[in-house]
């Protein structure tokens, strides 16, 4: 049914979508007692980069919180969006928020939309019920699995996770499971880069940590030290441009069209 309205729009002259690059790297997996969320912090425009310390961990409560993957208006707006009615949800009820309520809510709101608010969500906290962590697709699909990863890096990143990750990890173990997963993402894809943030969940709270690790980060020019007779003097001779001379009136307007 796709292929034949493509065909149809193509007759028509109206250009075909293609699919959209999101140019991320979003992780999370489960550990011993939480959940540990990263993503890399590069924001693109096509093949440009707009910002290289870009936010893409979401608050939707205080023991849940959510990476975004695909257009960045549409990450940060539908967080926000289910982070108000999950709050008005805890307020009605008067206990914590459940992780499976907040990708119920999220699931329902991109369903809706049929896939054109381009959010790709890793979504992982704590609750009643112990440590969950989800995926949700901007088609409304979700999956519910002890490591994840999403966006544009994930193929490299869950290189890594199926290579290294094992049960009931400590949260060391896992924070260095997700950074290396984060890392893969930055150093194999052109659209991740920039640095690793991480976030921490467990029955103790949360714990951001942004700007975990700056692999590339860029040296000031002001650190550079070159001693004189680096380069290599062709010539101390100077000749004063026409311009110049005009400027400073040791040569007329008249002299000048006679000397060119």
């Amino acid at each position: 049914m796709l292929a034949r309205s493509n065909q149809v729009l193509g007759s028509r002259g109206i250009a075909i979508p293609r699919a959209k690059k999101t140019g991320t790297t979003i992780v999370g997996v489960i550990y011993d007692g939480g959940v540990v969320l990263g993503a890399d912090t590069r924001a693109t425009e096509g093949d440009t980069v707009a910002d290289k310390y870009c936010e893409k961990i979401h608050y939707i409560a205080d023991n849940i919180w959510c990476c975004g993957a695909g257009t960045s208006a549409d990450t940060e707006n539908t967080t926000m969006l289910i982070s108000s009615q999950l709050e008005m949800h805890r307020m009605a009820t008067g206990k914590q928020p459940r992780v499976v309520t907040a990708c119920t809510m999220l699931k329902r709101m991109l369903f809706r939309y049929q896939g054109n608010v381009s959010a790709a969500l890793v979504l992982g906290g704590m609750d009643c019920n112990g440590p969950s962590l989800y995926t949700v697709y901007p088609h409304g699909s979700t999956d519910s699995l002890p490591y994840v990863t999403m966006g544009s890096g994930s193929l490299a990143a869950m290189a890594v996770f199926e290579s290294e990750f094992k049960s009931k990890m400590t949260l060391e173990e896992a924070k260095k499971l997700v950074h290396d997963g984060i890392m893969a993402g930055i150093n194999n894809d052109l659209g991740s880069g920039g640095s690793v943030d991480l976030m921490v969940i467990n029955k103790e709270g949360y714990t951001q940590m942004r700007g975990y690790a700056r692999p590339n980060e860029r040296k000031s020019k002001r650190e550079y030290n070159f001693p004189r007779g680096t380069a290599t003097v062709l010539d101390k001779t100077f000749t004063p441009s026409i311009a110049s001379l005009l400027k400073s009136g040791a040569l007329t307007e008249v002299t000048a069209m006679e000397t060119a």
